[in-house]
């Protein structure tokens, strides 16, 4: 399975970011370019321990089932449920947000494992680094999907 510890995942993903534009076109969901890489920056500070969200008492009965399959080979869902922390709702430019991604992807691979948060995912509880890696990788080419790249 591909991941941010993987040099070559990361730099097709930050190719596929490069392509974006403000007006490229949404398969499904709601977000704008510029929303979806606002939300998946929003996690991926979570990742490197810059917030804490609370495990939801969904996650706790059923994040157990889920955590194989968001971590398996198959794509991410559309229009899964996203946790109202990550939601981004007003408008973001596109350049800043892809700015600040790659600024923290580049600050989670120079980290490696040891930057990984202990603290457990909103839904999925605990994680190892290789699980965070690999989540994060399914998560951004499941926003790209999105619109095309």
């Amino acid at each position: 399975m591909r991941n941010l510890f993987q040099p070559d995942a990361v730099d097709e993903l930050k190719q596929r970011v490069a392509h974006l534009r403000p007006d490229s076109p949404r398969k499904w969901g709601k977000m704008t370019p510029g929303q979806a890489l606002a939300h998946y920056s929003a996690q991926l500070e979570m990742i490197l321990g810059k917030t804490f969200p609370p495990r939801s008492w969904m996650g706790r009965l059923f994040g157990r089932f889920a955590k194989p399959k968001m971590l398996g080979e198959s794509p991410l869902q559309r229009n899964m449920p996203t946790d109202e922390l990550f939601v981004i709702s007003d408008d973001r430019d596109l350049d800043q947000e892809r700015e600040r991604l790659v600024r923290l992807i580049d600050q989670f691979v120079a980290g490696g494992a040891s930057i990984c948060t202990r603290h457990p995912h909103s839904f999925l509880g605990q994680m190892t680094p290789l699980e965070w890696a690999t989540l994060m990788y399914k998560h951004l080419d499941h926003h790209l999907r999105q619109f095309g790249e």
